[in-house]
């Protein structure tokens, strides 16, 4: 009996080795190169899956008293820190941020989100009036034509208290547009060059207390996922039958891969273009189509810190469609500027992202 208690102690303490190096493996991901490894670049979208294995093997050990065992997931947790509290921030204590903080605001609304029923306001407009942010940066915007969307002169009365906006068409086919309403003057605009069909990023020099504010408003590559991919992926989910989820998984991660491996060129002139900035204080912002371990975040907040995980708590689920739990929109800040109580914002519901939202404010 002593001997089976042991090989069933063996053969938990083998799996508990491979469930520690693949967190390892999701956690540390984020430092490959999508390009040249564009499948093993997307392990990070799995990393909360083996944090919470891993926790689970501590706790087990524990409470049968295998100490020595412990040592094992324990070593896997402490060597993931970084990426953990990246990815699910605590934070219980919230500074009170300064009366001079400015409200930033990114939000993906869809084209104005779900049209308004019944003559009624359209709800995304409605939030972005009623929300007090001093700059709004919005991704997927766009004026739709048709008595259930809001026209030019409804956004122009809505957003009356924003003196400065730019509206600019992005991506090659300039079938997608970012704007950017801001209570501060916005000095200069400008494309970022990199190649995309439909996506992009633009750079703002804003006015800011006597200096200049660097603003990145940022759309990167969408996975492309179609809508048969999404009921494929709720179909793996609530069945999860072995040649269903292999089929499924296989043509999942293939689209991921394609956009993860265009994304990270992207990525890469923007974290450049962060490097050659003369300027002190810069905020980064918008929808990234990625996790917060992944090669786009890394390489763009590689001099930036997360507003979120800085200043935020839990996950941050940013994406509210097709069972698609993970953080994609983000708000990375220069350290210069420190970010107070960045949220993303559930109780709106009309586009197919929440918004995220911070106060900011200078260091001193």
């Amino acid at each position: 009996m002593r001997h089976l208690g042991k090989a069933i102690i063996l053969l938990l303490l083998a799996a508990n080795l491979l469930c520690t190096g693949l967190l390892l493996a999701t956690a540390y991901s984020p430092c490959l190169q999508p390009t040249q490894h564009p499948v093993l670049s997307c392990l990070g979208l799995a990393f909360p899956i083996f944090l919470a294995a891993d926790l689970a093997f501590l706790l087990f050990w524990l409470v049968f008293q295998q100490y020595r065992c412990a040592l094992l997931p324990l070593a896997g947790l402490l060597l993931c820190l970084p990426q953990a509290r990246t990815y699910l921030p605590v934070n219980l204590w919230r500074a009170t941020p300064p009366e001079n903080s400015l409200k930033i605001l990114s939000y993906n609304i869809m084209g104005f989100g779900d049209p308004a029923t019944d003559g009624g306001e359209n709800p995304v407009l409605a939030y972005l009036r009623d929300s007090g942010a001093d700059i709004i940066c919005l991704q997927e915007y766009a004026d739709k034509r048709g008595t259930k969307y809001p026209g030019r002169k409804d956004i122009e009365r809505a957003l009356a208290a924003y003196p400065y906006h730019r509206i600019d068409a992005i991506g090659d086919h300039k079938g997608n547009q970012l704007a950017c309403y801001s209570k501060l003057p916005i000095l200069s605009a400008r494309r970022l060059d990199y190649a995309s069909a439909s996506n992009g990023t633009m750079a703002y020099e804003l006015a800011w207390e006597g200096d200049t504010l660097l603003l990145l408003n940022n759309h990167l590559e969408s996975n492309k996922l179609t809508q048969e991919d999404k009921d494929l992926y709720e179909d793996m989910l609530r069945d999860p039958g072995k040649e269903k989820v292999e089929s499924g998984v296989r043509q999942l991660v293939r689209k991921l891969a394609e956009a993860a491996a265009i994304r990270a060129a992207q990525a890469d002139s923007i974290a450049l273009a962060i490097r050659r900035s003369p300027h002190r204080d810069i905020i980064a912002c918008g929808d990234f189509n990625d996790s917060p371990l992944s090669y786009a975040h890394r390489v763009i907040g590689e001099n930036l810190d997360d507003a979120f995980a800085a200043s935020g708590r839990g996950l941050g689920i940013s994406y509210n469609r097709n069972k698609f739990y993970f953080r994609i929109d983000h708000i990375l800040l220069s350290p210069a500027l420190e970010a107070f109580g960045c949220t993303v914002d559930r109780t709106i519901r009309a586009s197919d992202h929440y918004p995220i939202l911070c106060r900011v404010a200078r260091r001193e």
